[in-house]
């Protein structure tokens, strides 16, 4: 065999050990980070949650890269942020910002052009810029309201050149900075879960059991004191695989299921002569419409069944579901 493409010279180092370097280079500027964070930090967390506005995040090449993740971070845990692109606000997207914002600018040298190009006029707005930057002596870092150190020691990169620890430790830095706010807000997984509607977290802690359970006439009910054969037809037009056993005032007192079925041939019961209170099973496993559906689900798979009656807090049968309704709502 040939000498590996993934090696097409001598001096290139096995791609293994150069990949472990890699992450211990900016594994090593990340913790190097954490341990010099100090009241700038603190004040900027500070600053942010009193802003009346947005965050407004900047940053032009790689650093923009970083900046649109942070904005998008920070939208998503409670904090309403944007990206705008320097070079664009050079061009009237300044007029996004508004006396009520905070601006985080990202440029690790902190001597964009783009960037420098848009200071004096977020200075005479009024409105206060927290920088990210490797350059505690750079223009962009002295015209900030605050400044948070992410100089690294070194790139990951072996050249020295592709930002990589750097654009790392920034984007480090602001996740700490997202997840500080969350928690200084009290956000929590319901909020989130707010923002994300249309994700499965979203579905897992917003939907309800309400939102999906049959009601009416879509649930199986058949009386104690009907035959097996009529419960049998009751769950196969309604096609939950159960029915719901009520007594003459229309409360659930049992279940039968397509399990109890089998168990009922097993025992060669005759289906015309055999009443369903005969065979059903007491006590039958309920939820509460206002309870999450994936309570349902943990309940289902903590009893290992495949389907609940639903009961409002007076013990009336308020809907019926299964297995296969949790599913088609991506709950599980």
């Amino acid at each position: 065999m040939g000498i590996s493409n993934l090696q097409k010279s001598n001096s290139a180092k096995p791609p293994l050990q150069l990949a472990r370097e890699v992450l211990q280079i900016e594994a090593r500027e990340v913790q190097a980070l954490a341990e010099r964070l100090d009241e700038n930090f603190v004040n900027a967390v500070e600053l942010i949650l009193q802003c009346r506005g947005r965050v407004v995040v900047t940053g032009i090449g790689k650093s923009g890269h970083v900046g649109h993740k942070i904005a998008a971070t920070l939208a998503s845990t409670g904090t309403p942020a944007f990206f705008m692109h320097p070079a664009e606000a050079s061009h009237g997207d300044l007029g996004m910002i508004t006396k009520g914002d905070v601006v985080i600018a990202l440029s690790n040298s902190g001597e964009a052009d783009e960037l420098l190009a848009i200071l004096p006029p977020i200075k005479r707005m009024g409105v206060p810029l927290i920088s990210i930057s490797g350059n505690r002596n750079s223009t962009l870092s002295k015209a900030a309201s605050i400044f948070l150190d992410a100089h690294v020691s070194e790139e990951a990169c072996p050249l020295g050149l592709s930002p990589t620890a750097s654009t790392t430790a920034a984007l480090a830095l602001g996740d700490a900075l997202a997840v500080t706010l969350l928690d200084q807000r009290g956000f929590s997984q319901e909020d989130y879960a707010l923002s994300h509607p249309g994700g499965s977290l979203g579905r897992r802690l917003l939907l309800h059991v309400k939102d999906i359970m049959r009601t009416g006439l879509a649930i199986p009910t058949t009386s104690t004191n009907a035959f097996l054969k009529d419960g049998l037809l009751e769950i196969s037009r309604k096609g939950l695989g159960m029915t719901a056993v009520i007594d003459a005032a229309g409360t659930a007192i049992g279940i039968f299921t397509d399990g109890d079925l089998r168990r009922a041939f097993e025992n060669g019961i005759d289906i015309h002569t055999t009443r369903m209170a005969d065979v059903m099973h007491i006590n039958p496993q309920t939820i509460g419409p206002e309870q999450l559906a994936v309570d349902a689900v943990a309940l289902m798979e903590q009893r290992t069944i495949n389907s609940l009656l639903v009961l409002d807090p007076q013990g009336n049968l308020v809907g019926a579901l299964n297995m296969h309704d949790l599913l088609m709502a991506k709950v599980v």
